[in-house]
């Protein structure tokens, strides 16, 4: 039975970077129904766009790991319902769309997604585990990019 979302919310914030989110409403009123279709219920989740060196610096502070990111998701949940932050590294979002060979909107609504699909409870530490979040990603990027306005 899908979770109710009414109450949810869904936030972009953007430090030192500029992104022109295109169709933010409709991405704002789809991220909850990814929650939705998981079981979950979204409180409400924060993106924050940044570049290399701020998610980096947020990498090293908080998970002592000393290497640049596309995205570092922290869950904040104190209850049932996700409450969440999502750094997002515009500079990487770019270089990896770039090798992917895809457009920047395409990998970063993925990513997005990814962020989601973390607070949701999948993992991509295992080849198995990346292959189920990278099919899991790809589903929900289809199904936006059918229905977006």
């Amino acid at each position: 039975m899908p979770v109710s979302t009414s109450k949810s919310k869904v936030y972009f914030f953007f430090d030192a970077v500029k992104v022109n989110l295109a169709n933010r409403k409709a991405l704002k009123n789809y991220i909850p129904q990814i929650f939705s279709k998981e079981g979950k219920r979204l409180e409400n989740i924060n993106y924050i766009f940044c570049s290399d060196e701020g998610l980096l610096e947020i990498n090293r502070k908080f998970l002592q790991h000393d290497f640049y990111t596309d995205i570092i998701t922290f869950d904040l949940s104190t209850s049932s319902a996700v409450q969440a932050e999502v750094y997002i590294s515009v500079d990487r979002v770019k270089e990896n769309a770039k090798q992917l060979g895809i457009s920047f909107w395409a990998e970063l609504h993925r990513v997005i997604f990814h962020g989601v699909l973390h607070l949701c409870g999948y993992s991509d530490k295992s080849k198995a585990d990346k292959a189920e979040m990278r099919k899991k990603e790809e589903k929900y990027l289809k199904a936006y990019e059918a229905n977006k306005l």
